[in-house]
């Protein structure tokens, strides 16, 4: 008798659990509903002044046996299950998420010889920032020497301490400009806000959002209506998510030719500038489509471990590198620990060249 009774009531809760699981899906539906008419109205996935009125009102109804710290428990857990729903469905609409493995965007630049992300390893390297003609004309003859067609030309330099180098402006886009119609070059430069875009479009081929600007959404959706490609750095504590958001703001706004360059996050590390984070890079060849750059100036810091800071950057995926290179980088105005000598730049392409 008393074995009857044992498998009638675990027949019971089997067909409870059914009806729970029925449930929780019917709930995880009509959550998934709100979250849409919520991205409709423009307003955030999580309402804590909503899920505390649910769980006061389960408090309110509870009979037991459970005690109410367990139901608030249990419900806390549904609600995160329901927020990850929501997220993930969120993430599978926005425009720069990797939709089928083979998906890529490919940035091709005016000569169409000069491709970014179509599984080449490119290169974007040049000064720090722009300090006279003869300081850049020595530097692009040696990049277009190695078949470097992405320069480095940083008129405005955003800088920690107001009383630092902040570049020499638009005089720097011009000397910039000269330097790379002479090698056949293009001109790469970071600009700080809205304002400039007309001016930068006068001699900027790629325009680039510093680490500063990555959730200017003002400046970030301005140049999603702009022609030239974009370069995106990831800000220095943003998470993987905030900087793919990012990138949808340009995208979203018309421009599909984004550049993500990951140039390290800042933890308590103190011997490197900024910390590489390898994984990210991994994480964002899964996730997105777009191109994944890697800085390994900004990342470190130093220029002593340049090598293989690079050989870990190609063999991690990445779409191409950044690196920093000056004549002198001793007496260089800005970044001068990290920017390498031309024979160190040459000794660094080597090295990638015998990886292919």
């Amino acid at each position: 008798m008393s074995q009857d009774r044992l498998q009638a009531l675990r027949s019971e809760v089997d067909v409870i659990n059914l009806q729970i699981l029925e449930l929780l899906n019917k709930r995880a539906t009509v959550v998934s509903e709100i979250g849409q008419v919520q991205q409709q109205l423009g307003v955030s996935f999580y309402d804590p002044q909503r899920e505390s009125f649910m769980l006061t009102m389960l408090e309110q109804n509870n009979k037991g046996p459970f005690s109410n710290e367990v139901i608030k428990a249990l419900f806390r857990e549904v609600f995160r299950a329901s927020m990850a729903l929501e997220e993930k469905e969120s993430r599978a609409k926005i425009l720069v998420q990797r939709k089928t493995p083979d998906q890529r965007t490919v940035i091709t630049m005016p000569d169409g010889v000069t491709r970014i992300g179509d599984g080449n390893f490119s290169m974007i390297t040049g000064s720090c920032a722009v300090e006279s003609y003869e300081q850049m004309d020595t530097v692009a003859a040696a990049l277009a020497e190695r078949g470097v067609k992405l320069m480095r030309g940083m008129a405005y330099k955003p800088r920690t301490s107001p009383y630092d180098y902040q570049g020499m402006g638009e005089e720097g886009l011009k000397i910039a400009r000269q330097v790379a119609n002479k090698y056949g070059m293009y001109v790469v430069s970071e600009i700080m806000d809205k304002s400039q875009i007309e001016m930068f479009s006068d001699y900027v081929d790629i325009f680039w959002v510093g680490a500063r600007n990555m959730q200017n959404s003002f400046l970030l959706k301005a140049l999603g209506k702009i022609r030239q490609p974009v370069i995106l750095k990831n800000g220095l504590a943003s998470t993987l998510e905030e900087f793919l958001y990012a990138a949808e703001y340009i995208v979203s706004s018309g421009n599909p030719n984004v550049i993500l360059v990951t140039r390290g996050i800042r933890t308590f590390e103190k011997w490197t500038r900024n910390t590489l984070d390898l994984g990210a890079i991994a994480v964002l060849k899964l996730e997105t489509h777009l191109p994944i750059v890697v800085d390994i100036s900004h990342s470190a810091g130093r220029r002593d471990i340049a090598l293989p800071m690079a050989r870990a950057a190609k063999a991690s995926g990445a779409d191409g590198l950044m690196v920093e290179v000056h004549p002198n980088p001793p007496v260089a105005m800005s970044d001068a620990k990290q920017q390498l000598t031309i024979p160190q730049f040459n000794e660094l392409m080597d090295t990638l060249e015998k990886m292919a």
